[in-house]
């Protein structure tokens, strides 16, 4: 019988495939003896319903449908669980969420097996002050960014690290990215791809307006602040871009290593398999 009784299923809010997948899969686990657990944005009519967090207390597995999106919004619930996650891919590219949905059965009885591993990634915990008021703290999986919001200039920043000034920088923002979020926004921006076992942080500016400013990888023990110069309207931090913070003149930025979670791969897909896949490397084009 397998280690893994109790069961989680998350799925992209108001996603109609992505419900009756989780109803075919929630009927399947039941079937193998599993309790199931369905977070409640589900609104399963068969399965007990709960939120994230309590899941989060219960579940020996944690199976996300959906893209990255929905996966890094319930991975920011099990931050310091042990508790594995498994993402299916109904998204795009899927970085973090690798899984095909044609293989969803196939792998989940690998899981349920014990024919898997799992790698832990960090993430980041990023508080906004004003004077001595804290606006908001917050955590990330893949990247803290600072960008300018409702208007089209650029803003002034300062960025600091370990109590040293790195740079002074007008630009349209900023990111700072973990190594699982090196192949996302940081990404596009043209940051560096980081392999997950890097214990580094990426600070990527976006467009700035000195060339010379390039992304610089930091090691992750110590506190990142970026202190926000001038900014001709309010600006915005975003966790994940799904949390946000509005921001404006002399507010400060406190960014560091915080918590970590735990995804799962199949022994047979590595980090430069996925990257290959994904990214199109030297003409394959990997499933």
């Amino acid at each position: 019988m397998s280690a893994m009784q109790c069961i989680g299923i998350s799925i992209r809010p108001q996603a109609d495939h992505a419900r009756d997948l989780a109803e075919s899969l929630a009927y399947w686990l039941t079937q193998k003896g599993c309790e199931v657990l369905c977070d409640n944005t589900q609104n399963s009519m068969i399965h007990e319903t709960v939120s994230l967090y309590e899941m989060s207390q219960r579940i020996d597995l944690l199976v996300v449908l959906g893209g990255d999106g929905t996966l890094l919004h319930a991975a920011r619930h099990f931050m310091n669980s042990k508790t594995p996650i498994l993402g299916i891919n109904l998204g795009r590219l899927g970085f973090l969420t690798d899984t095909p949905v044609g293989s969803m059965f196939d792998v989940m009885t690998s899981v349920l097996d014990g024919h898997f591993k799992s790698k832990q990634h960090f993430g980041l915990e990023a508080s906004c002050w004003r004077g001595e008021t804290c606006l908001k703290r917050g955590l990330a999986m893949n990247d803290v960014v600072l960008q300018r919001y409702a208007h089209p200039r650029p803003i002034e920043f300062e960025v600091s690290f370990r109590e040293q000034e790195m740079f002074r920088l007008h630009a349209d923002g900023l990111i700072l990215a973990t190594p699982a979020g090196s192949t996302a926004y940081a990404l596009s921006a043209g940051g560096p791809i980081v392999h997950p076992e890097v214990d580094a942080i990426s600070v990527v500016p976006l467009c700035p307006h000195t060339l010379s400013n390039r992304p610089v990888v930091i090691p992750s023990d110590g506190t990142i602040v970026l202190r926000l110069i001038q900014s001709p309207k309010p600006s915005m931090l975003t966790l994940d871009g799904q949390e946000c913070q509005v921001l404006d003149e002399g507010d400060e930025v406190r960014v560091q290593k915080s918590g970590t979670v735990h995804l799962i791969y199949l022994p047979e897909r590595h980090y430069f398999s996925t990257l290959r896949s994904k990214l199109h490397w030297a003409g394959h084009n990997e499933g």
